[in-house]
């Protein structure tokens, strides 16, 4: 065990993450929104623009997402797309029927009349025969579409006005370990983009911000109890800039499943939302051992910031409650239950 994993060793408190993660679904609690009128309300989620003709897991997430906006009487103000948007063949580019039926009409703007801001997963990385991220790209300069993809890598502040959260949208399909960046239908990013993000990623993280809360989001996860388990590259160039920094909240899917991950002595909470449609994996880890919670189930996130605290809840494909937790921009941790709100101290919650 190396010192790293070593130092982020799971920190068992007066009260237990198995415990917790036993507990399966939360009941309806009565707070799916904030009542602050000046929140910020965003929904996300990942690996979903699954390929093939039954779209049945897919339509069952995006008709509970609508679902929660009308009962909740409440508007969606953006949506997170974290990578794997598409799966197999994007025939016509950015013109092809895939963008109304499963993004436009799946999502649809009388519902979600915001945008949607989208980064690349593996999937989008593979050419069927073309490349999907160039029409990804293309798509979003149309400027007839909520779909918001400027360029692989990027920044956002949001709200627009009076914002609350600085988001960085990142690229994390890295160099394949021979060193390669092209295997014929799979390619990632070149080594010369892999450097030229991971300074530009620096730089951003060193400018002044004004927000209360900074957000860091890319497809492939830091650290996953799923089968893709952790990454090694994202651990050795990220995850220090994500300390040094004080990084708030850490969003990917790819793992086909949800997850809140947090680890002893760590700024940066990791929170995967891969339940969009695609095929669903196995854990690699019971939830016991690193915690508070994952889960190998279909369903969306949302997260709600003021400048208070951001609130975040994984909800399944049938509208159900799963986990909730809050965290102040001073990194306090609050896991929300149905009897109440157990508060950990910054930093003290698990490892691996």
């Amino acid at each position: 065990m190396n010192r790293r994993t070593d130092r982020r060793r799971f920190l068992r408190q007066s009260f237990s993450f198995s415990a917790l993660a036993g507990l399966g679904t939360i009941p309806h609690l009565g707070w799916p929104w904030t009542t602050d009128p000046d929140a910020a309300e965003l929904l996300m989620i990942g690996d979903w623009g699954w390929d093939g003709d039954n779209h049945t897991a897919q339509s069952n997430v995006a008709a509970a997402m609508r679902r929660y906006v009308h009962e909740n009487r409440n508007q969606a103000q953006a949506l997170l797309m974290l990578g794997d948007n598409w799966y197999g063949t994007l025939e016509g580019g950015s013109q092809s029927v895939r963008w109304q039926t499963q993004f436009e009409q799946m999502y649809p703007a009388d519902v979600f009349n915001c945008r949607a801001y989208a980064i690349l997963g593996n999937h989008d990385y593979q050419r069927w025969p073309e490349s999907k991220v160039d029409a990804e790209l293309e798509y979003a300069r149309s400027g007839k579409t909520r779909w918001t993809m400027p360029t692989r890598w990027y920044r956002f502040e949001f709200p627009g006005k009076h914002p609350l959260i600085t988001f960085l949208a990142l690229d994390s399909n890295m160099p394949f370990k021979d060193g390669t960046w092209d295997h014929g239908r799979d390619f990632t990013l070149t080594p010369q983009q892999q450097a030229e993000q991971l300074a530009w990623l620096e730089a951003e993280l060193e400018r002044p911000r004004k927000t209360p809360f900074l957000v860091v989001m890319a497809h492939h996860p830091v650290y996953s109890d799923g089968p893709h388990g952790d990454h090694p590259i994202l651990i050795r160039d990220w995850d220090p800039l994500f300390q040094k920094y004080g990084v708030h909240l850490y969003l990917a899917g790819h793992d086909h499943d949800l997850q809140h991950l947090e680890f002893d002595g760590h700024p940066t909470s990791h929170f995967l939302s891969g339940g969009g449609g695609a095929d669903l994996y196995d854990l690699k880890l019971d939830p016991s051992q690193r915690g508070p919670y994952a889960k190998k189930i279909y369903g969306f996130s949302h997260l709600s910031v003021t400048r208070e605290k951001m609130t975040l809840r994984h909800i399944d494909s049938s509208g159900r409650l799963l986990h909730a937790f809050t965290k102040t921009p001073d990194g306090k941790i609050s896991i929300l239950l149905e009897q109440g709100a157990l508060e950990l101290p910054r930093g003290a919650v698990t490892g691996g």
